[in-house]
This record gives C-alpha cells, sequence and structure tokens, in this order.
C-alpha cells in the first residue's frame, strides 16, 4: 500500500543470520569499525540482507528508503566509529534506560569513546553503504540516518568529558569545532555520492524540558539555558550547510528506544520555541505515541514556518500489538487545527530496532504495524 504519508523512521529488525554477527561485535574491543576484518562471511551476508530489506521495503510501498539499519549496530556510534581519529572499547557501564518496573535497564556496554587524534569524516563507511543503497533503491528516494552533531557533542564533550591531554583535543570548543568540521566533511561527500536526504537523530531535547525529572546530569538542570544554546548552534552551524550544499535537512527525536523501553520523559511544551521553532530543519520526526510528550498544542510554534513539514510519531514500534486507531484519529486531527493537513505526516515514534538487539516484537507484527500506519495515513489523507 503506496502512501507518502506514512514514514519510516529508518530502522527495522535484523534477521538472525545478521545478528549472529553482530552479537560478536558488542562483546569485542579488540576489532574495529566497520568490523568485515574480523569475521568471515559477515560482510557478504551484511549486504545480502541489505539487498532483502530495500526489497521488502519497495514491495511494501515505502516511499523514502533506507537500509533498515542493518550496517549497523547502533543508531548513532557507527557512525562516529567511522571517523578518522576514534577507538572504540567497552566501557564499564552501558548507557541506563528504564525498565518496565520502573527500574533501571543497562544497555550494552561497547559505547567507549577515544579520540586519539583530530577527528575527520572523509572517506567514511557509511558513503560506501549509501551507494549501495541507492543503487538497490533505483529511482525511489533514500535517505542516510545519522547522530544529531548536537548531541554527539552533549555526549563526548558534557557527559563524558572526552578532551584534555590524552585525548585528540585539549578543550571543549577544539572538540566541538573538531566534530563540526568532521561532519561538513561527511555532508560533501555525502551530497558528491548523489545524497538528497540527511536525517539527523537526536535523544537530547527533552534533558531541558521543565518537567523531565530524569536529568542525564548529577547537578541536576543547573546551566542548562547555555548548553542548549549552544546545542541549538551547533545544529543550526551543520543544518545550515547541509543546505547550501543543497540537501534536504530532517531530523528525529524520541526519548530513547532500547529493547523496547525508553531512557527519559520531558514534554515538548515547554523547549518548542528553541527546538522546534529555532532549529533549521525542513521535517521533524517527533515522537508522541505516549503522555510523556505533551499536548499537540507545542506545534503552535511552527504556524509561521510554513515550509516546516511534521512526522506525528503518534504510532509504537515498542509494543507488539497494534496501535489504538481510534486514538491516532483523534489526535491527527487535533494536529490538523493547529498545522495545515498538508504539512502533516504519520510514523511511529521511532525505528523498530534503534540498536540491533531490537525492540520486542517479530519481523512479522513490525509489518503488520507498518500496514497498519499506511492504512491510517490513506484514510486521513484521502491518499
Amino acid at each position: 500500500m503506496t502512501t507518502d504519508r506514512f514514514q519510516l523512521v529508518g530502522s527495522l529488525l535484523r534477521p538472525s543470520n545478521l545478528l549472529a554477527y553482530k552479537n560478536q561485535i558488542e562483546v569485542r574491543d579488540d576489532i574495529q569499525y566497520p568490523f568485515y576484518d574480523a569475521f568471515e562471511g559477515y560482510q557478504e551476508t551484511e549486504t545480502s540482507e541489505i539487498k532483502k530489506i530495500v526489497a521488502r521495503q519497495l514491495e511494501a510501498g515505502i516511499t523514502v528508503i533506507t537500509d533498515g539499519e542493518y550496517s549497523r549496530s547502533m543508531w548513532h556510534l557507527d557512525f562516529v566509529w567511522g571517523f578518522e581519529g576514534i577507538e572504540r572499547f567497552i566501557a564499564d557501564n552501558g548507557y541506563t534506560f528504564q525498565d518496565f518496573d520502573g527500574g533501571i535497564y543497562e544497555t550494552r556496554k561497547d559505547i567507549g569513546i577515544r579520540i586519539t587524534k583530530p577527528l575527520s569524516g572523509k572517506n567514511h563507511h557509511f558513503i560506501t553503504l549509501f551507494k549501495q543503497l541507492k543503487e538497490l533503491a533505483g529511482d525511489h528516494p533514500t535517505k542516510l540516518t545519522v547522530w544529531g552533531a548536537a548531541h554527539e557533542f552533549t555526549e563526548l564533550a558534557i557527559m563524558n568529558g572526552i578532551y584534555g591531554d590524552d585525548q585528540g583535543y585539549h578543550t571543549q570548543e577544539e572538540l566541538k569545532e573538531g566534530l563540526i568540521k568532521a561532519y561538513k566533511e561527511f555532508l560533501v561527500e555525502y551530497k558528491d555520492a548523489g545524497g538528497e536526504i540527511i536525517q539527523f537523530d537526536d535523544c537530547l531535547w527533552e534533558l531541558f524540558s521543565e518537567d523531565n525529572d530524569q536529568s542525564f546530569f548529577a547537578s541536576g538542570k543547573e546551566g542548562l539555558e547555555e548548553l542548549a544554546d549552544t546545542f541549538i548552534g551547533i545544529n543550526n552551524e551543520i543544518a545550515d550547510y547541509a543546505h547550501q550544499l543543497g540537501l534536504k535537512v530532517w531530523t528525529h527525536n524520541c526519548r530513547g528506544n532500547y529493547e523496547s523501553r525508553h531512557a527519559a520523559g520531558g514534554s515538548y511544551e515547554s523547549i518548542a520555541e528553541k527546538f522546534l521553532r529555532d532549529q533549521h530543519y525542513d521535517r521533524f520526526f517527533l515522537e508522541w505515541d505516549d503522555d510523556r510528550a505533551g499536548d499537540l498544542t507545542a506545534l503552535a510554534v511552527l504556524k509561521d514556518r510554513p515550509e516546516v513539514e511534521v512526522v506525528l510519531g503518534l504510532l509504537s514500534s515498542k509494543v507488539a500489538h497494534l496501535d489504538d486507531e481510534a486514538r491516532i484519529y483523534q489526535l491527527l486531527e487535533k494536529a490538523s487545527t493547529i498545522l495545515p493537513k498538508e504539512r502533516l505526516y504519520l510514523s511511529h515514534q521511532c525505528g523498530f530496532a534503534s540498536c540491533d538487539c531490537g525492540n520486542e516484537l517479530s519481523a512479522e507484527q513490525q509489518w503488520e504495524k507498518v500496514a497498519q500506519g499506511q492504512a491510517i495515513a490513506k484514510t486521513f489523507w484521502n491518499d
């Protein structure tokens, strides 16, 4: 069922034969991205499965094609692993998510990063992968999803302090400028490879929400306003540069997505002006599958930006069952009283497998949920 009004965020559940390799990667730090040399048959298996998932998307009527992120271990770190000047290692702890019972759920631990020399985004493996995707997709639009620059800076510099005498950059400002430079280098080569749409994925906006009681910082929210300005400045410098190259620039925001669990709360209302109105993106994919996101009235800040489109993540990739269609239609109707219907799209709140372990549902259930989203979109937009 083809309808452009339903969009995939990006990632899809990986098959077991590909996971047999991926599961080995996360427990080893004596190997380096893209890991092909470490495992006989890995590259061939990955390439074969990417061909299949592209074909499956085309068969399903998906209008903007990705490789399902089959080429990655995690939604974000593979991108930085591909920069020259990066070493990965297994850290003492993984990321902290919320478990279903409200307790702490720890992710995989191969998230450690060292910066050994100034970063470069040239000759990135993602470009090779994108060329493969573009060939497989033929005339169909494609997009590449990468880690948002400000999120990456915040994690590397603010949260983990990866600068100093034993790192590739001595100061936080040097790291920021080096990271921006590497992103720009990458974007030039992406455009030269035929790229048209770049999507920056970002999970930290709600860090700045007044109603987020799960701060990423032990010190709480002190100093976050200044950090927010730095955050927006980084993202806009990258977005503006991508626009200068002629790229469409999209973004996806959620509050974490790991084995059907989330990392944080925080609504859009208190951050809407900075993070929606003031960021220079053409299309926003926004997580709105439960009450954590707050009220849709946050979209009102985009009324005076008629060029901006919003993909409403009202559906959930975290659950195996189909979504409540009455709720979806009700929220679509409400959103269309705030922004014109022609500026709106529908999606799940996030991908189905932000990390290769995937969410807690089957591939069959995944495609049933995709078909449901397409059917709702087709009905609502009379597409």
